[in-house]
């Protein structure tokens, strides 16, 4: 190589260049006082100066097996000193501590349930230990759990002394040829995702001719080769070739014939079962795997995707964030899977904060990078359009704008208007129950949850459904003063129940309540709990200024108004399509219930536990087994019957007063005696 060099009137950098190696290398293969050079640096050199290249692979070969103290020390390291993390094996849990090499504590791994392929390849592993030399490659789909599967088959060899060997540095490809001749007897040959070994365009066919002569050299085994596979890849390499066109894979098709093994996607009944026993006992990760993959067997797929889902949302762009954000938001609001990404795109607004990302100089293209970002797969396939925990957070107003302007499903409609009523956004509860309504939900409107949660106890569903009661303050003779729509309100007297033009009737707040059906005030009794009692209520004051105040069923009514012009309310249509600023009347309402919630009496932190369970539990079975729910429900109905009837008769055995067990209940006394009729006299 040294003739070659002068010949050519190159230097060390020069050839480095030509042959694609670093400097140090080609000096120290050119060096007499160095071991010899690898095969795979000999043929770089030897390429690159134009040298015979099998004539100096076999001087390379002469040379290795006379070098003495200066060789390298046989690939690989004993079997126990591997992290299964740093072979490959997926990471299940969270990834909030340190993890890659060097980290300081192990990984949790989840418990390993074995199917019908571990049984097969321990037989391998077995026939290995027995002092055959055997190779097995795995064939499955992404995150299907093959890598696991071989970590988990080696694991008895550990005790017995055997060597893993897992060609990485500089290449896969590099590292294997070059070693592949050196590998000792009771070593594990790790060949993971071995495209990047036997589909090498380069070395690939050397890679497969190296391993097969190492399996049938009886001098040097034994010895196990682990490999996996995705079944594309198996296909390409397996296929046989066209006649006329070369075969590019001939020996890597004769290393895998016969060397295969299938690792299915799914669990199978027995596995599930497997699985269940497991978190049962207290595996989390196998327990958090088992309820989102359900019923279809998908568990190591959840187990492998589910933390780089996670990664993807945390590490995302500010745009993309906020778009899986809203996604996020639709899905645990009970909106189904397909979802316009007009929505997305104008539902993302909100949330856009100013620290994160100026939504006014986002570039025009900018959802598309998201929903491109979004879309890039991770293990096992999956995208990261899915859904995570933000159940204790309220999607921003562009969130229920977007829904209102682009949902058309009914019943996606319906849902988003319950959740919304359980967030205290009325006005989009009834715009979102009318478009309900509008594009053909029947129940939009009617037999729905009332809209007054109030702290009272609810003790049956109401067939008609108001909000926001109205008071209007009248002065006399003065009614003509009035727009036609506020006299079309101000419909009775406070005094005597006649129209309010009465003229000794005095000034006087005449209650009305809106009907979500219609948008047109009913009347109700001064004073009086009328039919809903809602969380805000509409005084109008005087001409030209409307006051708010929170209210509640039970009869709270807030001391405090907060002003608010004519203006802003719809002189000719429903009082819901008016956008009114909510937050002072709901803010006093939400303390009027902290101050009842604080009075009541605390339940067990055991029972609260088994609530939140029992109610986490109900969720899920609601979406994936409606008909188990429904009658989880109807036992849990006679459960509460009969419950609350023995503990009616023992609060009145005790004598215990109407206003302790409203306090108890953290709700009104009226409400209270309700509650306790109820249980009584079913």
């Amino acid at each position: 190589m040294r003739g070659g060099m002068t010949r050519m009137r190159l230097n060390h950098t020069v050839l480095a260049q030509r042959a694609g190696l670093g400097r140090t290398t080609v000096s120290e293969a050119l060096s007499p006082a160095k071991p010899a050079p690898s095969p795979w640096t000999v043929e770089a050199l030897a390429t690159a100066l134009n040298l015979p290249v099998e004539e100096l692979r076999e001087l390379q070969r002469n040379a290795a097996e006379d070098t003495g103290g200066g060789a390298r020390a046989v690939p690989g390291r004993p079997i126990g000193e591997w992290d299964p993390h740093d072979l490959e094996v997926h990471p299940a849990g969270p990834d909030d501590a340190a993890s890659g090499p060097g980290r300081s504590e192990a990984r949790t791994m989840p418990g390993y349930v074995r199917r019908e392929h571990d049984r097969v390849l321990a037989e391998v592993v077995e026939d290995a230990a027995a002092g055959r030399s055997r190779a097995v490659v795995l064939v499955g789909g992404s995150s299907t759990g093959k890598t696991r599967a071989c970590w988990e088959a080696v694991q008895p060899r550990a005790a017995q002394g055997w060597r893993l060997w897992h060609p990485f540095a500089p290449t896969r490809a590099q590292d294997a040829l070059e070693d592949l001749p050196r590998v000792a007897p009771r070593t594990v040959v790790w060949l993971n995702e071995a495209q990047h070994y036997l589909g090498d365009r380069a070395a690939g066919e050397r890679i497969a001719a190296a391993v097969h002569q190492l399996l049938v050299d009886a001098r040097r085994g034994p010895v196990l080769v682990l490999g996996t596979l995705w079944p594309e890849y198996a296909a390409r390499y397996t296929a046989l070739p066209v006649p006329g066109e070369p075969d590019s894979h001939s020996r890597v098709r004769e290393l895998l014939a016969g060397r295969t093994l299938t690792v299915p996607d799914t669990f199978d009944t027995p596995a599930l079962a497997a699985a269940a026993a497991l978190a049962e006992g207290g595996d989390q990760l196998l327990g958090g795997a088992l309820s989102r993959a359900g019923a279809d067997g998908r568990v190591t797929q959840d187990l492998a995707g589910a933390p780089e889902l996670l990664n993807r949302y945390r590490r995302a762009t500010p745009a993309a964030a906020a778009v899986l954000e809203v996604a996020m938001d639709a899905r645990r609001l009970g909106v189904g899977l397909h979802l316009p990404q007009a929505f997305l795109t104008d539902a993302a607004s909100d949330y856009l904060t100013d620290t994160d990302y100026d939504y006014d100089q986002l570039t025009d293209d900018w959802a598309e990078q998201a929903f491109a970002e979004l879309a890039a797969l991770v293990h096992s396939k999956q995208a990261p359009l899915r859904r995570t925990s933000r159940t204790r957070l309220c999607p921003p107003a562009s969130f229920w704008h977007a829904a209102h302007t682009h949902l058309t499903d009914p019943y996606d409609l319906g849902i988003l208007a319950h959740e919304a009523e359980k967030r205290h956004r009325l006005q989009w509860t009834l715009s979102l129950r009318h478009r309900a309504a509008d594009h053909g939900n029947p129940d939009a409107l009617a037999d729905k949850p009332n809209y007054s949660p109030g702290c009272g106890l609810r003790t049956g569903p109401r067939r008609h459904t108001y909000i926001s009661v109205v008071s209007v303050r009248v002065e006399p003779n003065e009614a003509d003063t009035y727009s036609e729509a506020h006299r079309r309100d101000a419909a009775v007297c406070g005094r005597c129940q006649s129209p309010c033009r009465h003229p000794d009737s005095g000034p006087s707040r005449v209650p009305l309540s809106v009907d979500c059906r219609t948008g047109r005030p009913r009347a109700r009794q001064p004073g009086g709990r009328g039919p809903a009692g809602g969380p805000t209520e509409l005084v109008l004051a005087g001409e030209g200024l409307d006051v708010l105040r929170g209210s509640c069923s039970c009869g709270w009514r807030g001391a405090a108004e907060y002003p608010l012009g004519w203006a802003t309310r719809p002189t000719d249509g429903p009082l819901y399509e008016a956008d009114v600023d909510l937050s002072g009347p709901i803010a006093d309402y939400e303390a009027h219930l902290s101050v009842l919630r604080d009075g009541a009496v605390p339940l067990p932190a055991e029972l609260t536990e088994l609530l939140t369970e029992l109610v986490r539990q109900l969720d899920v079975l609601a979406v994936k087994e409606p008909l188990v729910a429904l009658k989880a429900l109807a036992d849990l109905r006679y459960v509460v019957a009969r419950a609350g009837e023995d503990a009616a008769y023992e609060l009145g055995a005790r004598d215990v007063p109407l206003k302790a067990v409203a306090s108890a209940l953290g709700t009104s006394e009226a409400a209270a005696r309700t509650c306790l009729n109820d249980y009584l006299h079913p």
